[in-house]
């Protein structure tokens, strides 16, 4: 079945038109690390140059606590060709990671002309708990009233094992910002609280 892309902005569809036309190594490359017994899955979907820093903030969030995978634009130039948007974001290996974890929290940058925070998803507990945790900071935490809800079931950040999780939209000048320390810090200390359970065996990890 050939989707449409939901993005005016998308070239393709899903990851398989994508790697019809892309070579993998050269325009983009799959990182995949898992964490031990943990159920928390950190994803960039949107990593290197598609959504610029993304890769790094969950590389720092994920440490080896928590499992990690990132899809990366690794162009010279016009990374952003290579984003798929959230609903229709399938990559093998990202929904094999995802469907053993029970918290799924996804990493994307957005536009926006301050230092701030959109939550989204439909893990309504942990966007509450991850709100409150960003409200002792300086930084500006949206939940809802904005742009980017992510309350369908087919966006990658709900389509963990729970079938739950959050979305986390990051302005490009808290993207440049020494105050993402304070988001990324007071994020690990909630996902802290998730829990460790991980019972299934995982595919090998791609290195980076």
């Amino acid at each position: 079945m050939i989707l449409s892309p939901m993005n005016n902005h998308d070239r393709y569809a899903n990851y398989q038109q994508l790697a019809a036309y892309e070579t993998e190594g050269r325009d983009y490359r799959r990182v995949l690390r898992t964490a031990g017994r943990s159920n928390v899955a950190i994803i960039a979907p949107h990593g290197g140059g598609i959504e610029p820093v993304t890769s790094g903030i969950s590389r720092t969030l994920a440490r080896d606590e928590f499992n990690l995978y990132l899809f990366e634009g690794i162009k010279p130039r016009s990374n952003k060709y290579l984003h798929v948007t959230s609903r229709n974001f399938d990559e093998p290996c990202c929904l094999e990671l995802i469907s053993r974890c029970d918290t799924v929290i996804a990493i994307h940058g957005c536009k926006a002309e301050d230092e701030c925070i959109f939550l989204g998803g439909l893990d309504t507990d942990l966007k509450q708990g991850l709100a409150a945790a960003l409200r002792n900071t300086p930084l500006r935490v949206e939940t809802q009233g904005h742009k980017f809800p992510a309350l369908d079931p087919d966006n990658i950040c709900n389509r963990g094992r729970s079938g739950a999780g959050v979305q986390v939209e990051i302005s490009g000048p808290l993207r440049r910002s020494s105050n993402l320390n304070a988001l990324i810090e007071a994020m690990r200390k909630v996902l802290a609280r998730r829990g460790t359970t991980f019972p299934a065996i995982l595919p090998s990890p791609v290195p980076y």
